[in-house]
């Protein structure tokens, strides 16, 4: 099982991040609300069956997925565990309306705290929002951090927030420093100006999606900077590809509806259930440290760590390669 799987290294740090995480967005009320206590279940659940990564972020339901983590790591020992959070948002009481987490006027997040997010790349944004983060979650550290989604804030992120998370690891405050987003540009960018860890990176690296090939995971391979994977099944295409399927949040268009269905026709060719080879794809490539999963219920929870188990005869990616649903020089688990 991937689960009891060697720890691999972040970077050139001294941490050692598991093969499979937990992500929380769900967790905190992305596009559907669960009870605390039903977020509480999956965190508890995952620990359980031996996951010991875990992901989240001021934004994930406006504080909501952070306490929610907390509570369930209570009982932990914190040395056991890896956690990581972000920075560059603090949760304001007079916060504007952010349209960027909104789609069609309805907002990605369901039921939330009136609290809301503000940008802060600034020195002191950022040493403000890992102090509130501790307090929310009740840990004594975190392990990585990151800056969360700095598209448009590139230049405060590469400098000001970055010194802000250099000097926290300087001072033994925090193992590892990264960046997480849904771009390999801009993440691209900010390794080359600053010295980062690890990136966190949401749907592009994938089995539908791996244009992170083109910029992002050439440098990370020349930096030694690790890759931690999220958005696997890339909105839940790659789990059902089906006509009302999502792509990265929004509905999927007919192009990408065609090649899930065709990877997923190979599959079935297989036996393979498509899921599964979505998320054993990206740990294959040599940068690519943590894939995350992102269940919202305990059934979610059983059904992704039974896709690590399912066995994936080489001919699967060789066949996707004969027809060009994969490249010649993409890794696979083969």
């Amino acid at each position: 099982m991937v689960t009891a799987e060697r720890p691999v290294r972040v970077g050139h740090t001294e941490l050692f991040a598991p093969r499979v995480g937990l992500g929380t967005a769900v967790l905190g009320n992305f596009q559907q609300a669960i009870s605390d206590d039903d977020a509480i279940a999956v965190i508890d659940q995952a620990l359980h069956k031996g996951i010991r990564y875990i992901d989240t972020a001021p934004l994930y339901g406006h504080g909501l997925a952070e306490q929610r983590v907390g509570r369930a790591l209570a009982t932990t020992p914190r040395e056991e565990l890896v956690v990581s959070t972000k920075v560059g948002r603090l949760l304001r009481a007079d916060a504007p309306r952010d349209d960027s987490q909104y789609h069609d006027g309805i907002p990605f997040y369901k039921d939330v705290p009136a609290t809301g997010p503000v940008w802060d790349f600034s020195y002191d944004g950022v040493r403000r929002s890992v102090e509130e983060s501790l307090q929310r979650t009740g840990i004594d550290r975190f392990d990585v951090l990151h800056m969360h989604d700095p598209d448009d804030h590139l230049e405060e992120a590469s400098t000001t927030a970055y010194r802000a998370l250099r000097d926290l690891r300087a001072e033994g405050l925090v193992t590892a420093i990264g960046a997480g987003m849904n771009r390999s540009a801009p993440l691209t960018e900010l390794i080359r100006a600053c010295n980062l860890d690890v990136v966190l990176l949401a749907g592009r690296y994938t089995l539908l999606d791996q244009s992170a090939l083109a910029d992002l995971m050439p440098l990370c391979e020349k930096r030694g900077v690790s890759v931690v994977v999220g958005g696997v099944f890339n909105s839940g295409i790659l789990v059902n590809p089906s006509p009302d399927a999502h792509f990265n949040y929004l509905p999927a268009d007919s192009a990408i509806l065609a090649k899930a269905s065709a990877i997923q026709d190979i599959c079935n060719k297989y036996g393979v259930p498509l899921a599964a080879a979505a998320v054993q794809f990206p740990l294959a490539h040599p940068r690519v440290c943590t894939v995350l999963l992102g269940p919202r219920t305990l059934a979610e929870l059983e059904m992704d760590e039974g896709l690590f188990d399912v066995e994936i005869p080489p001919q699967l990616w060789r066949d996707l390669r004969r027809q060009g649903l994969l490249g010649d020089d993409v890794p696979t688990p083969e």
